[in-house]
């Protein structure tokens, strides 16, 4: 048997309202841990300073998989909410339509299929 193909993974970030804080980013190929990567052992997190605006993803395996991002502005490792409504900035692989709540899995999945794969993610601001 040969080894499984392995990837990269290109993230880039635009559209953020600042510099401050973190972003805190997350790859899972588990629908049921979409987008909060909390229960998935294989997911991928990455804290990194707001102004990078890019990671890269190494060693990934193909199939399908899915990125959530939040910006972290003040520093507090979570997404901050007034009355449920996100205080601070997300986004998501795929950028799928923002309505109530998190985008489903399928909504934001997309294939690693090649060496080279890219995600470009638009960050929302609610408040």
């Amino acid at each position: 048997m040969g080894a499984a193909p392995i990837a990269r993974l290109d993230v880039s970030v635009s559209q953020m309202r600042s510099a401050k804080g973190m972003l805190r980013v997350c790859l899972t190929a588990d629908p049921e841990n979409f987008p909060a990567c909390v229960d998935d052992a294989d997911a991928i997190t990455r804290s990194v300073p707001a102004d990078a605006h890019a990671m890269r993803f190494e060693g990934l395996p193909h199939g399908q998989y899915a990125v959530a991002v939040i910006h972290d502005e003040n520093g507090n490792r979570k997404l901050d909410t007034f009355a449920g409504i996100p205080r601070e900035g997300f986004g998501f692989s795929r950028n799928p339509p923002i309505r109530f709540g998190a985008p489903r899995f399928a909504a934001a999945r997309f294939a690693i299929t090649g060496d080279a794969n890219q995600q470009q993610i638009k960050m929302h601001y609610m408040l």
